[in-house]
């Protein structure tokens, strides 16, 4: 069974957008028996999160070897969370905003899934706001939540009302790889 890893990404200077880091590193998933599943892309693109199916951590290090860009994190093992991995593989689901909350060192992870778990039917008390998925590292640094709504501002009210901080929040431009031909 394969793991699923994030990445996070800053492109390179010299490229003009994200789409050619993001082509390259699709590729070079490929060559390596991997899988690009996602790649979000904050709206200034500077930075890229990336989330890769493979076997091994260092079949995604050999990847990213010699990529023309910074690779900013070394990739780390992530669970999903709230979705179901063939439905993102096969609708590929955009998503306006990304939070990143550094989870305390005293939650574990069977801790942070019975939170979630608990809290998550909450989001409907702001409907403006689609909770999409959570991608949770496995070492517990931190997790990845995405959103579609209206505005930061909308996106700030669903954490409050399933009390969960903010550590960092983005809006996502959407970029869109070119279909391979089979």
């Amino acid at each position: 069974m394969s793991n699923l890893f994030l990445v996070e990404i800053v492109p390179a200077a010299t490229q003009p957008d994200a789409l050619a880091t993001l082509t390259d590193l699709d590729n070079r998933a490929r060559a390596h028996d991997a899988q690009l599943i996602e790649a979000q892309v904050t709206a200034e693109q500077s930075r890229i999160f990336a989330i890769i199916e493979a076997d091994t951590t260092d079949t995604v290090a050999a990847l990213l070897e010699g990529l023309d860009a910074e690779v900013a994190t070394e990739p780390a093992l992530v669970r999903l969370v709230g979705a179901d991995l063939d439905d993102i593989k096969a609708a590929r689901p955009e998503a306006g905003y990304l939070v990143e909350w550094d989870i305390p060192s005293h939650i574990d992870m069977d801790t942070y899934l019975t939170r979630k778990a608990e809290k998550t039917p909450l989001y409907a008390n702001v409907p403006e706001v689609d909770f999409l998925r959570t991608y949770v590292r496995e070492d517990m640094a931190k997790c990845l939540c995405f959103y579609n709504g209206p505005d930061e501002a909308a996106i700030e009210r669903a954490r409050a009302v399933v009390s969960t901080p903010i550590d960092r929040l983005h809006q996502l431009t959407q970029i869109q790889l070119a279909e391979e031909s089979a």
